[in-house]
């Protein structure tokens, strides 16, 4: 007879689209594990909403050492743990070396670490969407024997909680009009991911003459981009830029008319919170491995700058009837 599994340990770290992703995988496994305790091993950005999530037990920040010491504390208090199980959801260099670290006698490990006792195999996980490829790992694991992995099949991960939990989030007040949620931003050293912002802010016009609030969202860093949008609507546009956490950002999303962003982080976790929402791709990076799912419009262009507003108004218009 098996051990029962009582102690997990999740790890994942990335960035906030990927963490937001791996959420439908942490959802399978703890309705695997119900009685389990599971803690989730991340970074200091994911807490707060880990924390609110139905999936975990315990968070713990430290998953991204920044020197020896602490990367020796982490690894000490690992082992002192004694998971029964650990699901590695980063499955990369860096987690093949915390694996390798634990043996001789390491806890039983779903991911690819060289020597994992639960290994997902084949190569076919490369072409994957992180979706499908998390489901194919848990499958591997076997706590999830009918794994949708087709292209397109596995559910997108679901923030609807966070609606159960709002008492314990204060997000911004919207008002009383229906809002939509613009994402003019993006990480700053890939701006061939960025639509332009002059074409935010004409969508934004479009979006406010049709009776909607527009609000800005992104980090404090983006607070001039929200600032242009501004001035383009004269005034009549909210600038939340660095004044939400990614809880709040997902209680705003939870009731959000639309979302029209970049391939950024906010727009993956804005869309789990079930906001209808368009997606902005260029070629720099491919929805097929790594867009977001539910309620999604992505619109592709070989080069942002070339994507007209009213291609991306006329599927705003269409996701709001």
């Amino acid at each position: 007879m098996s051990r029962e599994i009582k102690k997990i340990l999740v790890i994942k770290l990335g960035a906030l689209g990927d963490f937001v992703l791996a959420l439908a995988a942490m959802r399978k496994i703890r309705e695997a594990h119900p009685r389990a305790k599971i803690t989730l091993l991340t970074t200091p950005p994911f807490e707060a909403l880990a924390k609110l999530s139905p999936y975990v037990n315990a968070v713990e920040t430290d998953g991204r050492p920044g020197d020896f010491q602490d990367l020796t504390r982490m690894l000490r208090r690992l082992r002192a743990a004694r998971y029964d199980r650990v699901y590695d959801l980063q499955t990369n260099n860096r987690t093949n070396w915390y694996f390798q670290a634990l043996r001789p006698f390491p806890p039983q490990w779903s991911g690819i670490a060289y020597g994992a006792g639960l290994p997902q195999r084949g190569s076919a996980r490369l072409t994957m969407h992180t979706l499908e490829r998390q489901a194919d790992q848990l499958k591997a694991a076997g706590i999830w024997p009918d794994a949708p992995t087709e292209p397109g099949s596995a559910p997108p991960p679901d923030l609807s909680w966070i609606l159960k939990v709002a008492k314990g989030v204060r997000a911004p007040a919207a008002g009383g009009k229906p809002y939509v949620l613009l994402v003019p931003g993006g990480s700053s050293h890939r701006p061939e991911k960025r639509w332009p912002l002059e074409n935010f802010a004409q969508l934004a016009a479009v979006l406010k003459d049709r009776g909607l609030d527009v609000l800005i969202i992104g980090g404090p860093q983006e607070s001039a981009m929200a600032r242009h949008i501004q001035k383009a609507l004269g005034g009549k546009a909210r600038d939340l830029t660095g004044r939400t956490d990614f809880a709040q950002l997902a209680l705003l999303g939870a009731k959000a008319a639309l979302v029209v962003g970049n391939d950024t982080g906010p727009t993956h976790l804005l869309a789990a919170a079930g906001a209808p929402t368009i997606a902005l791709f260029s070629e720099a990076s491919d929805p097929a491995l790594c867009g977001p799912r539910g309620h999604v419009t992505v619109i592709t262009s070989h080069d942002l700058k070339a994507l007209p507003v009213s291609t991306v108004a006329s599927a705003a218009i269409t996701l709001l009837h």
